[in-house]
C-alpha cells in the first residue's frame, strides 16, 4: 500500500502470501499428494513403502500411520492428513489409510465442484449433512456382536491383520489378540471397558514368527540378582516392594566419627543386622520370589539367597503395576508394613534365557488382568512390524468390545453408504445434491483402491457393486484374492464401526477446515536447501519426505 510515496510494510519482508483460488488449489494439491503416497499400501494386496531417515534408519511398513509419522512433512496443508490419520490410529486403532485416503478424495471432487463456481461453504455444508446421513445409515446397516464371542473378534483381528506382511501367521497371532482382549476387559455397568496398558509387548530378535506366544501374567525384563537363587518357583508368594532393601542415607549431611576398631565393628554389625531384619521380615510374609522397584544391597541379596528367595530389582513402575494387577499382591512402599495378605500368588516364576537376555516369567496367573506377549522374529524390521500388525489387532478387538457392533470390510460398507447418499441426493435438491453425490464416489475410493492395488479393472468392479448393493446385497464387496465381487459376510472380512465412523468423522473435518482456506500467510522460512522447491508457494516448505515438494510443485491429477 503506498501513501504519498512512503510505501507501509504490513507484514514482514519475506512473507508469502497467496489468496484466493491459488491458495485452495496448492492445498488440495498437498492433501492429495499425501492421500496418494499411501493409497498404494490399501487391502490385503497393498505394497509396503520403505522409509530411511536423516541417520539412515530403515522402515519397511504399509501402515499408513507409520508412514506418515517418518515422512518429514512440512506442507501445513498435508501436515493436517497426517493428523487425520494420528487421530484414526489413537480412536480406533486401524483405518489410518482409509481415513488418508477418503479425506483426499472429498478434497479432489470439490475441486472439480470449485471449478463449476461452487463456493467451498456449500460444498462444506453439504459434505457435513452428507457425513451425518452416512453415520446414519452406518449405525443401521452395523450388526451387534456379543463381546464375549471368541470366534467373530478372531475374524476382526484377522482381517485388520489381513493387508500385513504377518498374514502368513494371521491365524495364530489372531487368536492370541483374542484371548488377551479377554483376559484384560473389564465389565463396566455401561459394558465393557479395556485397558490396553494391561497388555505387555515384548519384543526379541530370534526365533520365528510362529515362536511369538502370550504369557497369562507378566514378563518382567530383568533376571534374579543372584545366582544362588532357585531359577524356577513353584506356586510362588510374590511381594513387590516400593522400597529399597538397602540403608537409606541421611537426609542431610551428616559426619560419622569413629575413634576406636570397636565402634567401627559394631557400626558395621548394626548394618547387616538392619539388612538382615528387612530379609527376615519378607520370609515372615510368606513370601518367596521379591520384586524391588529400587536396589537390593549386596549383603541383602546374600541373605535372601541363603533363604532361597527369588528377587528382581529395579523392576519398573508400570511392571510393577502389572504384577498386582496379575497376582493380586499390593505394592508396599515400607518394608516393615509387608505383611502376608499383601503377597500374591502365580502358578511359576522362572528365569528364562530369550537370545542373549535372561528375562522373569511370572506364568499362570488365575484370572490374570494384566498379560504379556513375547514377540519373536528373524530380523528387527520383521519384529517391528509383528508388533504394529499385533498392535492393530489389539486395538479393533478392543473397540469391538467396548462398541459392540460391526460392520463389513472389503468396501462393502463404503458402497452401501454410497448408494443410500446417492438416493438422498435426488430428494435434496439444491447445490448441497451435488456435495452428496461427491461424498458417495469419494467413499467410493475404498473399493475402488481396493480393486487398483488387486490389478482388478476398478471400473468393472465398480459397475458390479453398485448392480449388487441396488438389489439390496448388502454385505457385497471386493474379494481381491479371486478378483470379483463376493459376500463379505460369507468370507468373514469384519472390523468394528468405531474404524468406518472416526474415518468418515475425520476425512470430512480435515476436508471442510481446507476447503474454507482461501488465504495463506507463511511468514519468512530458512532458505531451501539445494535442489529444494522454489515455486510459488516454497515459502510455505516442502514435503522433505517426499522428495522436498514445495508448495507450487504439486502437479495434478
Amino acid at each position: 500500500m503506498l501513501t504519498g510515496n512512503t510505501p507501509i510494510l504490513v507484514l514482514k519482508e519475506g512473507t508469502k502470501r497467496e489468496k484466493g483460488r491459488g491458495a485452495l488449489a496448492n492445498n488440495i494439491a498437498a492433501a492429495k499428494a499425501i492421500a496418494d503416497a499411501v493409497r498404494s499400501t490399501l487391502g490385503p494386496r497393498g505394497l509396503d513403502k520403505m522409509l530411511v531417515d536423516s541417520m539412515g534408519d530403515v522402515v519397511v511398513t504399509n501402515d499408513g500411520v507409520t508412514i506418515l509419522k517418518e515422512m518429514d512433512v512440512e506442507h501445513p496443508a498435508a501436515k493436517m492428513l497426517v493428523e487425520v490419520a494420528k487421530t484414526q490410529d489413537q480412536e480406533a486403532g486401524d483405518g489410518t489409510t482409509t481415513a488418508v485416503v477418503l479425506a483426499g478424495e472429498l478434497l479432489k471432487r470439490a475441486e472439480a465442484l470449485i471449478e463449476q463456481n461452487i463456493h467451498p461453504t456449500i460444498i462444506s455444508q453439504g459434505y457435513r449433512l452428507a457425513s451425518q446421513k452416512a453415520l446414519e445409515v452406518l449405525q443401521k446397516i452395523s450388526q451387534p456382536v456379543d463381546p464375549t464371542d471368541a470366534v467373530t473378534l478372531k475374524r476382526i483381528a484377522i482381517t485388520s491383520m489381513a493387508s500385513k506382511s504377518v498374514s502368513s501367521n494371521r491365524e495364530q497371532l489372531g487368536d492370541i489378540a483374542v484371548k488377551a482382549i479377554l483376559a484384560v476387559a473389564e465389565k463396566t455397568p455401561n459394558g465393557h471397558y479395556v485397558d490396553l496398558d494391561n497388555i505387555q509387548l515384548i519384543k526379541k530378535q530370534g526365533g520365528a514368527m510362529t515362536d511369538t506366544e502370550l504369557i497369562e501374567g507378566v514378563i518382567v525384563d530383568k533376571e534374579k540378582v543372584h545366582s544362588g537363587m532357585p531359577t524356577r518357583v513353584e506356586s510362588p508368594k510374590i511381594a513387590l516392594l516400593d522400597a529399597a532393601l538397602e540403608i537409606k542415607k541421611t537426609e542431610i549431611d551428616a559426619k560419622i566419627e569413629i575413634n576406636d576398631p570397636a565402634q567401627l565393628n559394631a557400626f558395621l554389625q548394626e548394618e547387616e543386622s538392619m539388612l538382615k531384619r528387612m530379609v527376615e521380615q519378607v520370609k515372615k510374609s510368606g513370601a518367596n520370589v521379591v520384586f524391588v522397584q529400587k536396589g537390593i544391597d549386596d549383603l541383602a541379596q546374600h541373605y535372601l539367597s541363603k533363604e532361597g528367595i527369588y528377587a528382581v530389582r529395579r523392576v519398573k513402575k508400570s511392571d510393577m503395576e502389572k504384577l498386582a494387577k496379575a497376582t493380586g499382591a499390593n505394592i508396599v512402599s515400607k518394608v516393615s508394613e509387608l505383611t502376608s495378605d499383601d503377597v500374591g500368588k502365580a502358578g511359576a516364576v522362572e528365569e528364562r534365557k530369550i537370545g542373549d537376555d535372561s528375562l522373569t516369567f511370572v506364568t499362570g496367573c488365575t484370572n490374570a488382568k494384566a498379560v504379556s506377549i513375547l514377540m519373536r522374529g528373524g530380523t528387527e524390521h520383521v519384529l517391528d512390524e509383528v508388533e504394529r500388525s499385533l498392535d492393530d489387532a489389539l486395538n479393533v478387538v478392543a473397540v469391538a468390545v467396548e462398541d459392540g457392533r460391526i460392520v463389513y470390510g472389503g468396501g462393502a460398507s463404503a458402497s452401501e453408504l454410497a448408494m443410500h447418499l446417492r438416493d438422498e441426493a435426488a430428494k435434496i435438491g439444491g447445490r448441497e445434491q451435488l456435495s452428496f453425490e461427491s461424498f458417495a464416489e469419494a467413499l467410493e475410493a475404498v473399493p475402488r483402491t481396493l480393486a487398483e492395488n488387486a490389478g482388478l479393472d476398478p471400473i468393472d468392479i465398480l459397475i458390479e457393486l453398485r448392480k449388487s448393493h441396488k438389489s439390496g446385497q448388502k454385505h457385497a464387496g471386493v474379494n481381491v484374492h479371486a478378483g470379483k465381487v463376493d459376500d463379505m459376510m460369507a468370507l468373514h472380512v469384519i472390523e468394528p464401526i468405531r474404524v468406518g465412523r472416526q474415518a468418515i468423522q475425520s476425512a470430512t473435518d480435515a476436508a471442510v477446515m481446507i476447503l474454507r482456506i482461501d488465504d495463506v500467510i507463511a511468514s519468512k522460512s530458512n532458505p531451501a536447501p539445494a535442489g529444494g522447491a522454489g515455486g510459488p508457494g516454497g515459502g510455505m516448505g516442502g514435503m522433505g519426505g517426499m522428495g522436498g515438494m514445495g508448495g507450487g510443485d504439486f502437479g495434478e491429477d
